[in-house]
């Protein structure tokens, strides 16, 4: 054992019974009331037009998208007679071609997640009221950013039907204390996380607090966490076996009457690779890889960025099974700003509107604008929203967001020094004033 675990346990072994809190001593603002809506509630609160599903405006948002990366492959095409047609010297031209080749990975990288925005939009058959158009089409457009799209989109539903549930979600499922290596706390108001004693607060952050380490598993989450969360469950649900996975039908995540859905995901994608294989087997690697490869990449990297940043929040409440309900689980998201008003148009609101994606994820991006402003009208306080930069928010994600405690029917992240940001109450629903005679 570490001599700074030994001081833990010390210190929590010294303190010999927990203290109740009082929660008039702890601060109001910082109080979270557990929401007590119902589905019914939360669907009333949208208006009806915003359920209506288009084909019509779904393809011009797919074939808008398609045409963009189109140009944008056009164009890097002739970086290279550009260049020629200037006749710069070779420093400002070298450095022109990087920045070029820099420009269409990055804008290229933001409609392709246009575009796998589409593809997520068919996996929830909010693009058309056909089933069958949804998902041929989502197959396409998934398979060919290498997305196997029936595994994704059954594995995506289960996230969706539990949502900040602490044994059932799908995905960025929090760490415990004891995951962590850290002892028990030894007082509520350690358990609370509101006022930590300032012993622990240093004795934790020499346990958790390493810059170094947080900047390099920021880095590697951003560059292969969607990939690894598909071929090995990578901050998927932990009571899954090791082997779980979204290419083999025999996975957790699916069952017998999947088989084919899974197979068809698989073909989608043996097609693709072959693709891109005899691309850069007939022209080049490095035509493939800078063409494809590198705004593949970047896609991911956003998608990562987006949903992690979407469920992963100092303000966001997990829950105990004891108090999950749907409705309190599709309102642990938070709403976010990515890159402005053409980042809103590139990836179709993903970040502007996913609180409203969780309530019904069959509103198609084209109303969810108009949606989520009625939804946030109704819940009032529970709507929660983020305007700080997401690069930003991200760092501080990967700083705040450590551990949560064992046992807490309302979790909230805790810091390198084990504060959390809030601490959850559950009231009764409000007494509607009717009495009943016995």
């Amino acid at each position: 054992m570490s001599a700074v675990r030994q001081r833990l346990e010390k210190v929590a072994s010294q303190k010999e019974k927990k203290v109740s809190v009082d929660e008039s001593e702890l601060p109001a603002d910082r109080k979270f009331v557990v929401p007590n809506f119902t589905n019914k509630q939360l669907l009333d609160a949208i208006p009806a037009h915003c359920y209506e599903r288009s084909l019509f405006r779904s393809s011009v948002t797919l074939v808008t998208d398609v045409a963009i990366v189109g140009t944008l492959v056009y164009g890097a095409y002739h970086i290279e007679d550009a260049l020629s047609y200037l006749n710069l010297a070779e420093l400002p031209t070298k450095a022109l071609r990087i920045a070029l080749w820099t420009t269409y990975c990055i804008v290229c990288s933001f409609w392709g997640t246009g575009l796998w925005v589409v593809g997520h939009e068919c996996g929830h058959q909010a693009f058309s009221t056909s089933k069958t158009i949804n998902n041929f089409i989502g197959w396409i457009v998934h398979s060919c950013l290498l997305v196997p799209y029936h595994a994704w989109r059954i594995s995506h539903s289960r996230h969706h039907a539990s949502t900040g549930s602490l044994t059932r979600d799908e995905v960025f499922v929090p760490h415990t204390r004891s995951e962590r290596g850290l002892p028990k706390p030894a007082t509520e108001d350690e358990f609370i996380g509101i006022n930590v004693p300032e012993e622990s607060q240093s004795l934790i952050a020499e346990v958790l607090d390493h810059v170094p380490a947080a900047m390099f598993w920021t880095a590697m989450y951003q560059v292969a966490g969607f990939p690894l969360y598909l071929i090995m469950n990578a901050a998927g649900q932990k009571r899954y076996p090791k082997t779980t996975n979204h290419f083999f039908p025999s996975s957790v995540i699916f069952r017998p009457s999947h088989y084919w859905q899974i197979i068809w995901s698989d073909i989608g994608l043996v097609l693709v690779l072959a693709g891109l294989t005899y691309w850069a087997k007939m022209r080049s690697f490095t035509e493939m890889f800078l063409v494809y490869g590198i705004p593949y990449l970047l896609v991911n990297s956003w998608i990562v960025m987006i949903t992690y940043l979407q469920h992963t929040d100092p303000t966001i409440p997990h829950y105990s099974d004891s108090l999950w309900t749907f409705p309190r689980g599709a309102l642990c998201t938070i709403d976010r700003t990515f890159l402005g008003p053409i980042g809103a148009w590139a990836v179709h609101g993903l970040c502007e509107t996913h609180v409203l994606h969780h309530v019904c994820s069959k509103i198609p991006h084209y109303h969810a604008w108009e949606a989520t402003e009625a939804l946030k009208a109704f819940i009032g306080d529970h709507y929660q929203r983020s305007e700080e930069n997401m690069l930003v928010s991200l760092w501080k994600s990967h700083r705040e967001c450590l551990f949560i405690e064992d046992g807490a029917d309302i979790a909230f992240y805790k810091n390198y020094r084990g504060q959390a940001q809030r601490w959850g109450v559950v009231q009764p629903p409000a007494d509607s004033g009717v009495e009943l005679s016995s």
